[in-house]
C-alpha cells in the first residue's frame, strides 16, 4: 500500500480518538528505517503540551482501532508522541497559531536570496507569511508566499 494512503487512513482513524481526549493531531508519518516500518503519530494539546499518559491513552485506543481496520499489510512499530518544541507546521491553522513565535522555513525557491529563513512570524493571512528576521543586527521583514514553503517548523532560539 502506498505510504501516503496509509498516512491518510491513519489520520482519519486517529482524528476522533485524539479529539475525544481534547488533543490535536499534529502529524502522521509512515516510514521505513533500516528493515523496520514505523508509524508515528504526533499529538499535542493547544495549551500545555502532552504527557506520557496522553500518549499512552491515544496509543492504546489507536492500536485497537488499527487492529480492527487493519489498513497496513506489513508489521510496523506504532509510536505516539509529542511533536517536540520544534513541531512541524503543515496546515494553515498551524501557521495561524504560530504568529508571534519563532519559525524556520525551508523554501522551494529563494526569497530575498535565501532558501532557509528563520525569524518571528509576524502575520499570516492564509496565503502569505510575513517574517521578521535579524540580519547583522538589523531587523528586516520578508514576505513569503505559503506555496513557496517546502517545510516549516517552530524554532527554538538558542
Amino acid at each position: 500500500m502506498p505510504k501516503q494512503r496509509v498516512v491518510d487512513i491513519v489520520e482519519q482513524l486517529a482524528l476522533p480518538i485524539v479529539a475525544e481526549s481534547g488533543l490535536e493531531l499534529v502529524d502522521v508519518e509512515y516510514k521505513k528505517e533500516g528493515t523496520h516500518w514505523y508509524l508515528r503519530v504526533f499529538i499535542d494539546r493547544p495549551e500545555g503540551g502532552v504527557d506520557i499518559d496522553d500518549c499512552s491513552r491515544v496509543s492504546e485506543r489507536l492500536s485497537e482501532r488499527l487492529d480492527e481496520v487493519d489498513p497496513i499489510p506489513t508489521s510496523y512499530f506504532l509510536e505516539v508522541s509529542s511533536p517536540g518544541a520544534e513541531r512541524p507546521l503543515k496546515k494553515p491553522a498551524d501557521f495561524a497559531r504560530s504568529v508571534g513565535r519563532r519559525v524556520h522555513l525551508s523554501l522551494y525557491e529563494p526569497v530575498s536570496g535565501q532558501r532557509q529563513l528563520e525569524g518571528v512570524l509576524l502575520r499570516f493571512d492564509g496565503d502569505t507569511l510575513e517574517l521578521e528576521q535579524t540580519v547583522k543586527n538589523r531587523k528586516q521583514t520578508v514576505s513569503v508566499p505559503l506555496q513557496q514553503v517546502a517545510k516549516a517548523r517552530r524554532a527554538v532560539e538558542l
